[in-house]
């Protein structure tokens, strides 16, 4: 039986064709590690259990209803708002960062379950998870352990905090994490503060490159030693990084930093200026005096370079307020992208703030053919964001949409595995193997 991710005979192989990861990984972050490497032709087996639903991984509860969607009004990523008799299978979060990936069910509260898990680890070449230390800890998931298994796995763990420190058994999302290490005191509104500086989970995505970066890393170190190795990726202190300049400025100036809403240091006028139509915007940036000129040229204001309060970059920071004020008097009027063009042209930086809507309509994607079509058998036909990054002479495209809940239990066990039918049928009698959530799972 070949793997259900099998590319194309003909095509050209992808880097990480043969390199088998079992993927412990929930919500945001983890999967999105291992989406990446799937892409890259690796193979991606979620371990999943029927007997535990991770919540904001596959959904926010598992027996989500048509009437919880209705009365919450929103759709819950859900195709026409519609859970659907298996919910886990069709929200939008699990089948954007599943897809290429495979899944299969085992409970590791059971002792067999646990010599499936090694069974797993003895074939594989590696294995990424970012849960809460101890929830690993639980169930086995031990680099002390599973070394021993198998001497060259690459064992990726990224927990919020790391696998030490009085913080390593917090649990986080990634807005808290941010919070920890800073990120909401660096943005906001002059004169307001973090509770209206709205929220953000750039830590995620962020450790999702960064999980993925390590593993590529750890494969390159055990082909150069032959041995495996454990590495420790801390998400929150991965994200800290994005926020080094800040940091520097205390550490060599003593000075915290101040909320300065949409504007910028350097640049003068920058901001984000209201469109017309219904919430519609575009983000401005005027960084020499020639693009200055060129900005007030467009707009049809020529007396502005010559304004005193305008002359120069100083001034416009110092008269900014008054300056959004002329600027907002000529975009209210205008169509984002249309501004956002005639701007470009004039040498301006500008871009159109776009909803999901946009987006999907935005010929620069469209003229790439970033979009890619994807069947689910319960989600349905949709387009997808396309693969992240791309290779000159490696043509590569997505492959498989993300896997309902043990979809590929036969592949792992009969193919992986070797198990009987006896053995296949005394797992399933067991619960380890399905493709529903146990009932006593709300």
């Amino acid at each position: 039986m070949p793997s259900p991710v099998a590319r194309d005979k003909g095509r050209k192989r992808l880097p990480l064709e043969g390199i088998r990861i079992l993927d412990f990984t929930v919500v945001w972050a983890g999967p999105y590690a291992t989406q990446l490497l799937a892409e890259w032709g690796a193979e991606i087996i979620r371990v999943e259990s029927t007997k535990f639903f991770p919540s904001t991984t596959r959904g926010m509860i598992a027996r989500t209803t048509k009437q919880m969607v209705e009365a919450s009004g929103l759709g819950g990523g859900f195709p026409d708002r519609d859970p659907g008799a298996r919910p886990w299978n069709r929200g939008a979060l699990f089948n954007a960062h599943g897809r290429n990936k495979l899944s299969m069910t085992v409970d590791l509260t059971q002792p067999d379950g646990q010599e499936v898990l090694e069974e797993l680890v003895r074939i594989s070449d590696g294995l990424i998870e970012n849960n809460a230390v101890a929830t690993m800890d639980r169930v086995g998931v031990s680099w002390e352990r599973l070394s021993k298994v198998n001497p060259g796995l690459v064992m990726v763990r990224m927990p919020a905090f790391g696998l030490s420190g009085p913080y390593k058994s917090y649990r986080t999302f990634g807005s808290h994490m941010e919070s920890v290490v800073g990120h909401y005191s660096v943005f906001g509104y002059p004169g307001e503060d973090p509770s209206s500086s709205g929220t953000s989970l750039a830590a995620d995505p962020a450790a999702g490159v960064g999980g993925a970066l390590a593993f590529a890393a750890g494969l390159r170190q055990r082909r150069r030693t032959g041995k495996g190795l454990q590495i420790e990726l801390s998400t929150a202190e991965n994200f800290s990084t994005h926020l080094g300049e800040y940091v520097m400025d205390y550490t060599m100036n003593g000075r915290l930093h101040e909320y300065v809403g949409d504007r910028d240091s350097v640049a003068a006028p920058q901001g984000v200026y209201r469109c017309a139509g219904d919430d519609r915007w575009i983000a401005v940036t005027v960084g020499t005096e020639e693009e200055w000129s060129s900005f007030c040229e467009v707009m049809g204001r020529p007396d502005l370079p010559g304004d005193q309060r305008f002359a120069t970059v100083e001034d416009r920071h110092a008269n900014h307020d008054l300056l959004d004020e002329a600027i907002t008097a000529w975009t209210r009027d205008r169509d984002p992208v249309e501004t956002m063009n005639v701007l470009q042209a004039a040498g301006v930086r500008a871009g159109a703030v776009m909803n999901e809507q946009d987006a999907f309509a935005d010929p620069q994607l469209a003229d790439r053919a970033y979009w890619e079509e994807l069947s689910h058998p319960e989600a349905g036909m949709h387009l997808h964001p396309g693969v992240v990054w791309r290779a000159e002479r490696t043509p590569n495209r997505l492959e498989r949409a993300a896997p309902r809940l043990g979809e590929d239990n036969e592949y792992v066990y009969r193919e992986l595995l070797g198990f009987s039918d006896n053995r296949y049928a005394r797992f399933e009698e067991l619960g380890h193997i399905g493709m529903d959530y146990d009932e006593s799972i709300p």
